[in-house]
């Protein structure tokens, strides 16, 4: 029997490895790329006085084997379930949707109407174990973009800029960065603290466009699934002062110059279906859509009929 616990920090690298291995056994139709449980748990979930009240690793209670992962209130109403691929769709993959769900709802806003949760299109058996807790699909959420990591277009700088992997003293001038383009609320402590010294973070791999006058123009983290050979991009973004200067075009590219370096074959990258800029940037790089992701919701105070 699996049940859940309380993540804690030194969890992380067993769930990326365990995550991966899940992913070379049962392919991605499940899984997304083991740099978002980094991403989601410290990033989406910053400011969240106990992460281990939304983040649950569910164990076998005989043998202490890794059955899944909950990640709970993420952007406020939404969860995350990874799943082993014995255990899919399975009682225990129906006892995490709902343990996530429920968790999620508990700690919603009152303003909040539904409790979301995605999926990749590819992914029937999750949709049918959400169909049956009453969820609905929404609306297309996410554009999946791939690309091999050959013959990559070249590393363009503007002139004064200098692109370079950030260092922990970078922590103050990220989370200006940060702030300026996603509008988020980070402080330099915060982000040093909270991201830049967590377990599966490592400083390297967020590469800067530095401006003349120290200001971080462009960042981006590039996240490594070497078992799998695959890179991922997550967050992409550029400082509203340094916009339409190509900046964030080359973060990308030296950091698809680096993935290359250690091996990896190819690439992806996440973007919102609506946002049309981001298409362009990436389309222009040479991803190409994938698949897509798919959100599903339920009304907050709706009880399934199948629970």
């Amino acid at each position: 029997m699996f049940a859940p616990r309380p993540f804690l920090d030194s969890d992380m690298p067993r769930l990326q490895e365990t995550v991966a291995e899940w992913i070379a056994s049962a392919g991605r139709d499940a899984y997304d790329h083991v740099g978002e449980l980094p991403h989601r748990v410290y990033d989406n979930l910053r400011g969240h006085p106990s992460v281990g009240d939304l983040v649950h690793v569910w164990e076998h209670e005989g043998d202490g084997r890794l059955g899944g992962v909950t990640i709970c209130l993420r952007f406020g109403a939404a969860f995350d379930v990874f799943c082993a691929p014995e255990l899919r769709g399975t009682d225990t993959e129906r006892s995490m949707l709902t343990f996530a769900a429920d968790t999620t709802t508990r700690h919603m806003a009152q303003d909040e109407a539904y409790v979301l949760t995605d999926l990749f299109e590819t992914d029937t058996t999750r949709a049918r174990l959400l169909n049956e807790l009453g969820f609905t699909r929404f609306r297309v959420w996410d554009d999946v973009n791939t690309r091999d990591l050959t013959d990559l277009p070249p590393v363009a700088v503007p002139d004064g800029f200098t692109v370079r992997p950030a260092a922990l003293d970078d922590a103050e001038a990220l989370a200006e960065a940060r702030n300026a383009s996603f509008g988020s609320d980070w402080t330099g402590a915060a982000y040093r603290d909270g991201m830049m010294t967590r377990p599966g973070y490592d400083p390297a791999r967020e590469i800067v466009a530095e401006a003349p006058d120290g200001r971080i123009g462009a960042y981006t983290v590039f996240w490594t699934d070497r078992l799998n050979g695959l890179g991922h991009f997550e967050p992409v973004g550029t400082h509203e002062a340094f916009r339409r200067l190509g900046l964030a075009r080359a973060v990308m590219t030296e950091s698809m110059r680096r993935m290359a370096e250690l091996g990896l074959r190819r690439v992806t990258v996440n973007h919102d279906a609506e946002n049309l800029p981001a298409a362009k940037l990436y389309g222009s790089l040479g991803f190409a859509v994938e698949c897509r992701t798919l959100g599903y919701r339920r009304a907050k105070d709706q009880d399934s009929m199948s629970r």
